[in-house]
């Protein structure tokens, strides 16, 4: 194998492994936050609304860092920079 292939071979290897991890701790930590959040609105059933409008925006927050991942290992499969390299 060349070393094209070595890289492609690689960077496809890591954009798996990135992706594997970048949604595995974001979908732990939206499952967290979803239970103490049930938590809360059996603690305080009046602050529904409250507590509500937290989880959606702290579910946003946590789901952003999933779709920066997704992009990140699109960018390297796509357009990975190191092609360029042996390129020239």
């Amino acid at each position: 194998m060349d070393k094209m292939s070595w890289i492609v071979l690689f960077s496809t290897g890591g954009a798996l492994l990135a992706i594997a991890i970048g949604v595995i701790f974001p979908a732990l930590a939206m499952g967290r936050a979803i239970a103490q959040a049930l938590d809360a609105l059996a603690r305080q059933p009046e602050a529904e609304k409250s507590i509500t409008r937290t989880l959606f925006i702290g579910l946003a927050m946590i789901e952003s860092l999933a779709i920066y991942v997704l992009v990140v290992v699109l960018i390297v499969l796509f357009r990975n920079p190191l092609l360029e390299l042996l390129l020239k």
